[in-house]
């Protein structure tokens, strides 16, 4: 297999394969800085060197004493707060309330004639989005994408489609410990297509004493299993453990035993690689308030390969969204479907949702993604390196220590109280949260956040646990 490469030429030390070690990388910045790689000036060096730093500035940090958790009569009320829960709603890009306010104006100045006219009409929004998307996800054009509803309300749509079960391949493959909608919304499949999840669901489980679900574990599931299972379906990233599937390779291993191949990227749109469209996957879904920054409850997309576009064994709900825009208007008794993913869409899109949705994807139009990654590796790699060299007794890392496997997050599991922890971290202004019954998860984005601030975050962790001892 080849190993991705990561670009470090900016921090001056070359190419550097994504399975090395970033303490490695991190130590040779050190050594030509002249720098202690565990001090604070180290960590504004590296922020120095940072070719994405200028884009913290689009976005809006809470301050602390905006927090309601936050003590702001001990601490400094007026300092920007410590975010690291991009992983659960991403910062607000500062050009969202410009882009909303002209979207409210365009419904009071032209009431419906905003359908085809203003910044973003309402009849044609949800266009805009679709090839800055083509780029994040790996599309191969733009027919493959839609932005519509939710994320679950899509994995519906999809699953209508895509899950077909029959007497002898009706299965579905999730992961042990699926975020809960995932669960549900599948069970709630396979119920309405009387299969009993009892014999229907498979999960593909870490081995005992293990936090991670192995990929070799993931390939014997589908080669023992393959002939009876209709669809496989996972997270990109794991929610609780941060673990990043090989979305290629499982997703080729399902198809040779003629599985459907779907994908919940939630975790992992915005935050790791993704080629959809080259790894031949069958259908993908996403929400875009995470590491994409739309805001909360924010409108989310579909990708759908080429290879389904047009076929008609695969039914559909159908609604006047899903009528080609060309005929849309013409109120026809019979649909005219539109083209690819567009035919999955159901009703008119809301511009209210994508203007914040645009005005964060123009941000990553910005940061090009090798950018990304290669600060993605640095950043998370100087978490991990810092908690294991000042906190190793204390916090033990449960996502995977290999860069490819993972994204933005690491989760810790801590020997101690957790939430007498968080908050105590909370009241100092660090937002970051937990996920029962023992995780901790703490995102760095390349984006918004800074070398500094993830030195700073291990200095009051280390402070905390020091005086709860």
């Amino acid at each position: 297999m080849i190993m991705d490469s990561v670009d470090l030429k900016s921090y001056g030390i070359g190419t550097v394969l994504d399975q090395d070690s970033p303490k490695n990388a991190l130590f040779k910045i050190a050594k030509e800085s002249g720098l202690l790689a565990e001090s604070r000036e180290f960590a504004k060096h590296l922020d120095s060197l940072d070719k994405l730093g200028h884009l913290r500035q689009l976005f809006e940090i809470p301050l602390i004493k905006d927090l309601p958790c936050s003590k702001k009569e001990k601490y400094d009320g007026e300092e920007e707060c410590l975010y690291f829960c991009g992983n659960s709603l991403g910062l607000k890009p500062k050009k969202a309330d410009v882009y909303l306010n002209e979207v409210a104006k365009d419904w009071g100045r032209t009431a419906v004639f905003m359908h085809f006219n203003g910044l973003y009409p309402a009849a044609l929004c949800d266009m805009y989005p679709k090839p800055l998307l083509v780029k994040i996800i790996g599309a191969a054009k733009e027919s493959e994408v839609a932005v519509m509803n939710g994320l679950t309300v899509n994995l519906h749509l999809l699953m209508v489609s895509f899950y077909r079960p029959t007497e002898k391949k009706y299965k579905i493959v999730i992961e042990d410990h699926a975020f809960p909608s995932d669960r549900y919304a599948v069970v709630s499949q396979m119920k309405l297509h009387n299969v009993n999840p009892n014999d229907g669901l498979i999960t593909c489980k870490p081995r005992k004493g293990e936090e991670i679900i192995r990929t070799e574990d993931i390939l014997r599931v589908l080669e023992e299993e393959g002939d009876s299972v209709a669809l496989v379906m996972l997270s990109g990233v794991q929610y609780y453990t941060g673990q990043k599937f090989d979305i290629k390779v499982i997703t080729e291993a399902a198809k040779t035993k003629g599985c459907i191949v779907g994908w919940d990227l939630a975790h992992a749109i915005g935050n790791v690689k993704l080629a959809l469209h080259e790894w031949n996957v069958d259908f993908a879904t996403w929400c875009s308030y995470k590491y994409l920054n739309s805001g909360a409850g924010g409108i989310s997309g579909i990708f759908v390969h080429e290879l389904h576009h047009g076929k008609n064994h695969h039914p559909q709900l159908l609604g006047w969204w899903s009528n080609a825009q060309s005929t849309r208007f013409e109120m026809r008794k019979e649909v005219d479907i539109a083209e690819g993913a567009d035919s999955f869409r159901l009703c008119n899109p809301p511009p209210l949702l994508v203007a914040p949705h645009m005005a964060s994807l123009e941000i990553f139009d910005q940061a090009p993604e090798s950018e990304r990654m290669a600060k993605q590796y640095l950043l998370t790699g100087y978490l991990e390196w810092l908690i294991s060299f000042l906190l190793k007794d204390e916090v033990k890392i449960i996502t995977p220590a290999i860069p490819r496997e993972r994204g933005c997050q690491l989760s810790f599991v801590f020997k101690r109280d957790l939430k007498e922890v968080h908050k105590e971290l909370e009241s100092r202004g660090i937002v970051c949260d937990v996920r029962l019954p023992s995780v901790m998860r703490i995102a760095p984005t390349p984006l918004y956040n800074k070398y500094e601030e993830v030195y700073r975050f291990v200095i009051i962790l280390k402070e905390v646990l020091e005086a709860e001892s």
